[in-house]
């Protein structure tokens, strides 16, 4: 049985890179624009439903894509790091555990 790591030899925990959090917030912000012209969409009595479903598709999309790069974000970083100090299993059991809320 090997000793369990030492304090000083974990990895550390990592936050998101200010690029990430730049460009997550860059495309949150745009995709409620477009939640909000859905919304507008919703208050006009003659919207067509699909034109509607569409939109929201897009922003479903639009979100997929945020998460995308928060993900390659934190298995660059976060993950690597907790590979390289013994800790790999843990992150990506962490992963696992966020995607299985995945569609």
């Amino acid at each position: 049985m090997t000793a369990p790591a030492s304090p000083t030899a974990r990895a550390p925990h990592r936050h998101i890179t200010a690029a990430t959090r730049r460009d997550a917030d860059r495309r949150l912000r745009s995709i409620r624009g477009h939640v909000e012209g859905i919304l507008r969409m919703l208050e006009d009595e003659q919207a067509y439903c699909v034109d509607i479903l569409k939109q929201v598709k897009a922003v479903q999309s639009a979100l997929d894509r945020v998460g995308d790069v928060v993900l390659r974000s934190h298995l660059q970083g976060c993950v690597t790091d907790a590979i390289k100090h013994g800790e790999g299993e843990a992150a990506i059991d962490e992963v696992m555990e966020a995607l299985k809320y995945q569609r």
